[in-house]
């Protein structure tokens, strides 16, 4: 796996064409306009340029790295010699289903294919390939050249040699890949965040807690804690008796809504978007910019421990 196709160049492509090329791969990074190439090309270098400041990259990296990344608006250049193609386009089924047609047509029949997705599962971005069995889903998290985690979903005709090459090819590039043993809507780590949200967003609504308050006790806790410990090994390490006592007294009161809250429905039509808007749970004045640069200084400061361990 030498030779890395990253299909679209927004957050997620740009982060795993960086990573890819950090771990001295040839990546083509394939957008369908220029000016999403040339920030892409901007972001990954400021990217490799705070690494340096914090010593976890030299000088000579971050330009080893960038000479290795080239730029196209060509689908077909893109792919030329692909072993592995990475896609990271819009969540737009039918688009993908015709890229994947093009590289199919294209690439040889050894080129593993790949997505991003966390929208579409396999079966149905495969309904029209040729080869299913060298499809396969990579599935990061944003900052995807920050955060450790890929969970990786196969399906029952995936090649088991695919699987095995796409999990090494993730430890090489400094991944922590998982692979689920079956697929499952929202995969490991939106089906457990999602139902800490929804409890999150219950306890908004009772007036328990501010957004705010909430952030603060969890960064202080599982925040604090998951990084180096899992919550599975958490409660090893508490004592399954208390985790049976603490489950048994609080699940019966958790809430079990199958809704979206109506205050989320509010601010979303209301345009309060996040950092988009400059207005979310917390008000922005430069998009976001500040927190998100704080933010990635802190994961860079955490996964320079990670790799201590």
């Amino acid at each position: 796996m030498q030779n890395i196709t990253v299909l679209g160049a927004g957050v997620m492509g740009h982060g795993a064409a960086q990573l890819f090329a950090q771990a001295r791969k040839n990546v083509r990074i394939r957008a369908r306009r220029e000016s999403s190439l040339e920030k892409a090309k901007e972001l990954m270098t400021n990217s490799l340029k705070i690494m340096v400041d914090k010593g976890m990259l030299t000088e000579n990296d971050m330009q080893e790295a960038l000479s290795r990344i080239t730029y196209t608006t060509d689908l077909h250049e893109a792919i030329r010699d692909a072993d592995f193609v990475f896609e990271s386009i819009p969540e737009d089924l039918e688009k993908k289903l015709d890229t994947y047609e093009i590289i199919e047509n294209n690439v040889s029949d050894k080129t593993i294919i790949t997505s991003n997705t966390s929208t579409f599962p396999l079966e149905e971005l495969t309904q029209k390939a040729k080869h299913p069995e060298r499809f396969i889903i990579t599935h990061f998290f944003n900052p995807p050249q920050l955060v450790p985690i890929v969970e990786i979903v196969k399906v029952e005709h995936t090649d088991e040699n695919i699987v095995k090459t796409t999990y090494n090819l993730m430890k090489e590039i400094g991944k922590s890949p998982v692979v689920l043993k079956k697929e499952i809507t929202g995969f490991i780590v939106n089906r457990v965040q999602v139902a800490m949200l929804r409890e999150a967003f219950n306890l908004m609504e009772q007036g328990v807690a501010t957004a705010e308050d909430i952030d603060i006790a969890m960064k202080g806790s599982m925040g604090f804690k998951w990084g180096f410990c899992g919550p599975m090994e958490s409660q090893d390490l508490a004592g399954l008796q208390t985790t049976k006592a603490m489950v048994g007294n609080i699940l019966q009161d958790l809430s079990n809504t199958r809704e979206v809250p109506s205050f989320l429905k509010e601010m979303v039509e209301n345009d309060q978007l996040g950092i988009r808007t400059n207005q979310g749970f917390y008000k922005y004045d430069d998009n976001g910019e500040q927190a998100i640069h704080t933010r990635d200084d802190h994961f860079l400061d955490l996964l320079k421990l990670l790799q201590r361990k």
